[in-house]
Parts: structure tokens; C-alpha cells; sequence
């Protein structure tokens, strides 16, 4: 398993040269820096840091500065560990780019969903509202019973995993089993097939996918820049 960080920049779509149409999103995947190794006699676990998207040192504090500077680079926005097996054997200050994966590779991304406030069951947790008929009840978007009183089993108490109103999104949450459909290290983009966690300009984590029955074949694109040329 594999993985590299990258950064939301939107959906778009592209078509094969048979005429199919495919929802992409783009994610910017500029060099990736290896920040530092943890080995097991040092940290007790291995695993490789990877940093992601230069800060200026003025917006920095000293200890990021001083961490960047052993791998001979610039402190980084966003930084995370990987303990995959092809990617122990990096060295610190080597870069990783999205020429990692290739069409076709099955992928999970994970990111932080957007964040909605605070909303109640019905739009939080696609709970039915409550009758509207004449003399009904006038409980038709709160909380039903919580069905806590009398029953030994739960002492009286509030279920943990009780559907109810609160924050919704703001999450960390994963997509599973989506297909590259190009991957361009020129450029560093990738479109990944379909929509991935997060509003735009969020950071996403891409990684080989942990329940994928294999990869698939790469599609061609129509590319558009040839009648360009031509022209």
C-alpha cells in the first residue's frame, strides 16, 4: 500500500474517445517531502512523516522550523504519517510525487467533510417528521422518545449512538473504492472518479484502498489540446 497528501480543487468531467462521460475530481498533488523516519527502537512503531505545501518561516514557529530543516526543506502545512510497506524504505528529504499511482489503481480518500453547524435529526440523521394532520401531534420536526424510563436494561439512561440533533459534518470521513482516471505529474493533478470528502482547497489524504478487488483498466481520454495544435 501506498498514499500521498494532496489538495481538493474541484469536480469537472471528462469523456473516453467512445463517447463515455466521467465525473471527476481534480486533486493537486504538487511533491510530497519525507520530514522523518520513525523506526522501532526509537518511536516503537515504523512508519514514514510525510509534509505537504511550503509555509514562510515568519508564519512558522521553531520547532517546525528546526523538524523542516532535517530534511533540508521548508516547514509544511499539513503533515502525516504513512507505516504502508513500500513506502518504509524512503529516505528523509526524498519526494514523493503522484506518479505513485497510476490509472486504473482503486483508491480511498480521506478528508474532512464540510461543515454544516448545528442542525436536528431530520437533516443530521434522515429521521421521519412527525404527523401533520388536524389534532395530530405538534411534534413534527423535534427528537421522538428517547424511550429511557422504565426499562432496567438501560438504567434509565440515554443510549450511547442515540440519534439526535447536533453538529453535522466537520468530520473526518473516507471515500472508498474510487477509481484514478488520470494521473499527470507534469502538471500534479490527478482526477479521481467521482467526489471526494471536503470543500475545495481541503486537504485529502489519497491511499491504495484497503478493500479493493483489484485495480482497473485505464480508460482514454479524448484530449483536447491535439485540435489545438492543429488549428
Amino acid at each position: 500500500m501506498k498514499g500521498i497528501l494532496g489538495r481538493k480543487l474541484g469536480m469537472t468531467q471528462v469523456f473516453t474517445i467512445e463517447g463515455t462521460l466521467i465525473p471527476v475530481t481534480v486533486v493537486e498533488v504538487k511533491p510530497n517531502v519525507v520530514l522523518q523516519k520513525k523506526t522501532k527502537d526509537v518511536d516503537g512503531y515504523e512508519a514514514v512523516q510525510l509534509g505537504y505545501e511550503d509555509v514562510k518561516e515568519q508564519r512558522s514557529n521553531k520547532p517546525a522550523i528546526g523538524h523542516a530543516k532535517k530534511a533540508n526543506t521548508a516547514p509544511k502545512k499539513f503533515i502525516k504519517e504513512f507505516n504502508y510497506d513500500e513506502m518504509l524504505n524512503l529516505e528523509v528529504g526524498s519526494e514523493v510525487k503522484a506518479d505513485i499511482f497510476k490509472a486504473g489503481n482503486i483508491v480511498d480518500v480521506q478528508g474532512t467533510s464540510k461543515g454544516h453547524g448545528y442542525n436536528g435529526t431530520i437533516v443530521r440523521n434522515n429521521a421521519h417528521q412527525g404527523p401533520k394532520t388536524h389534532g395530530g401531534s405538534k411534534n413534527i420536526r423535534h427528537i421522538g422518545s428517547l424511550a429511557t424510563n422504565g426499562i432496567t436494561s438501560r438504567q434509565g439512561r440515554i443510549m450511547k449512538g442515540t440519534i439526535m440533533a447536533g453538529q453535522e459534518g466537520g468530520y473526518t470521513t473516507t471515500n472508498q473504492n474510487l477509481t484514478v482516471i488520470k494521473v499527470d505529474t507534469e502538471n500534479n493533478y490527478m482526477l479521481i472518479k467521482g467526489n471526494v470528502p471536503g470543500p475545495r482547497k481541503g486537504c485529502v489524504m489519497v491511499r491504495t484502498a484497503k478493500t479493493s478487488k483489484g485495480d482497473k483498466e485505464p480508460v482514454t481520454l479524448v484530449d483536447y489540446t491535439a485540435n489545438k495544435e492543429v488549428q
